[in-house]
């Protein structure tokens, strides 16, 4: 054992061994990204440095950093080595941008295979795949809502997660069927009956269905993020990975915010004093 142990330290100590350990931990363990936009402020901000866990929804198909080129095939066809767990509702994840794969975003599971969504201003609303008895038993009667013979959440995960959060000052309806006329929308014109109508439209909430194993990902800055309502849901050969903990963080003024370092996302999105 002591034989072996002497071995690795030397093989350790090359650069080919260094190298190989590296791209070991980059491909298979963890991986640093840097928060490059304000989609899920407050949760996460412009210039948090953190490391992703590349092994919680199994282990996907290893890529050369920076270059973004695969060193293996997609063997199973669905971006993973080994297959694991899916994304659950509210979790935070790391994915490739369907439009770009080389590119990478993070927001969070708001809805899964089979949930339906509407969107209106400022109301956010699932009828979660479950069905009505799972909706009735896991949330209170004041956030549920009867539309089309069904039961829908507004607004599901607001109380959970401290950082989800409108901005009062933006119209982002309005802006949703400005992209609508431009083709750029994935969520379709609904006219809604037990919603509020809108004057001038045809139509007054946007729908969506999540499709077979993908899932429906939205930042946390509510109106300031270019996420799945725009472009699609996340198919999970695109899922990378979960934020683990911020290693490094400063502001536009390159100001370090030394609160945030090693803090472990998972817990932070909880504490409401954090925000």
């Amino acid at each position: 054992m002591k034989n072996l142990l002497n071995r690795f330290y030397h093989f350790s100590n090359s650069w080919t061994g260094t190298l190989i350990i590296v791209l070991f931990v980059i491909f298979f363990v963890a991986q640093a990204f840097v928060i490059p936009s304000g989609s899920m402020i407050k949760t996460l901000l412009i210039g948090d440095h953190l490391f992703v866990k590349k092994f919680v929804y199994g282990i996907p198909t290893p890529h050369l950093p920076w270059l973004e080129i695969s060193v293996l095939p997609d063997f199973k066809g669905n971006g993973h080595l080994i297959e694991g767990n899916r994304p659950e509702r509210g979790d935070i994840v790391v994915f490739r941008y369907p439009k770009d794969i080389k590119v990478h975003y993070v927001k969070r599971c708001v809805a899964t295979e089979g949930d339906e969504i509407l969107f209106q201003e400022k109301n956010l609303y699932i009828h979660f795949s479950e069905g009505d008895e799972y909706i009735k038993a896991n949330y209170p009667a004041e956030k549920i809502k009867t539309i089309a013979g069904k039961l829908w959440v507004n607004n599901p995960y607001i109380e959970k997660f401290h950082g989800i959060h409108y901005d009062d000052s933006v119209d982002l309806f309005q802006q949703m069927v400005l992209h609508l006329g431009a083709n750029q929308l994935f969520m379709k014109p609904a006219q809604v009956q037990e919603l509020p109508s809108i004057s001038g439209y045809g139509f007054n909430a946007f729908y969506a269905k999540v499709e077979k194993d993908n899932y429906f990902m939205m930042g946390d800055n509510r109106d300031h993020s270019n996420d799945s309502r725009f472009w699609g849901s996340v198919p999970y050969s695109l899922i990378v990975g979960k934020p683990w903990f911020i290693y490094f963080s400063w502001d536009d003024d390159y100001k370090i915010r030394w609160n945030r370092i090693g803090r472990f996302v998972e817990s932070m999105q909880y504490d409401e004093n954090f925000f």
